[in-house]
């Protein structure tokens, strides 16, 4: 199927009822999963675009978009479900990080964000796994700075505090 599209995102949002940014979450999903190309043509000379075109190369039904795991076909709506966060529980956390060998408590890691409403400053938080690794990060530059620190203490690890 190697069909032409050189609507508007304006448009299309009007169609969908939904933002100009949602269609073009939507056409970046779409694109990134190799069912359409998007190309722009400019003013000569200059960065204006005259136009945008989208060529189809096949048809993204329900059951191929559902099998793909970056994207998702729901009521009428594209959707890329990396973006939408799913609270974990405290197992999960348990879990990953016991996966990661990290210490993390997954009780004071869940508590900690369930007081925040799940958010990372004024963001809602969009992956637990990338902040346990941050959590993880920070216990491991604190100890290592606590095991620098006792080193360079006098009489730490050179007996006499003498070089």
């Amino acid at each position: 199927m190697n069909g032409k599209c050189n609507a508007s995102t304006n448009y299309f949002a009007k169609l969908y009822k939904v933002s100009k940014t949602s269609i073009q979450n939507w056409l970046k999903c779409l694109e990134d999963n190799k069912f359409i190309t998007r190309k722009n043509i400019y003013k000569e000379g200059s960065k204006e675009i005259l136009s945008r075109y989208i060529k189809l190369f096949e048809y993204p039904t329900q059951d191929k978009l559902r099998d793909n795991n970056n994207i998702t076909y729901s009521n009428n709506n594209l959707t890329d479900s990396k973006a939408r966060f799913k609270k974990p529980t405290v197992d999960d956390i348990k879990k990953y990080c016991l996966e990661r060998n990290n210490n993390i408590d997954a009780e004071t890691f869940f508590d900690f964000y369930e007081s925040k409403d799940w958010l990372v400053g004024k963001n809602k938080m969009k992956n637990w796994k990338a902040s346990v690794r941050t959590w993880e990060k920070r216990k491991n530059k604190t100890n290592n700075n606590n095991t620098t620190s006792h080193r360079h203490q006098k009489g730490g690890d050179y007996g006499d505090g003498k070089f």
